[in-house]
């Protein structure tokens, strides 16, 4: 999938759902928002248990 952003942006909807993760070292955040940056709910917090 070779898009640039503006073929990127143009396929975001009303009915697109966007999830974003923060990856981070010992404490990840997960959150969700629609297509206009409002956000569902409060962010997730979920630990790295991977040794």
């Amino acid at each position: 999938m070779n898009y640039n952003q503006n073929e990127k942006i143009a396929q975001i909807t009303s009915e697109t759902l966007i999830i974003g993760v923060d990856i981070a070292k010992f404490k990840h955040v997960a959150r969700a928002q629609d297509f206009r940056g409002l956000e569902f709910g409060a962010p997730c917090h979920f630990e790295n248990t991977k040794p």
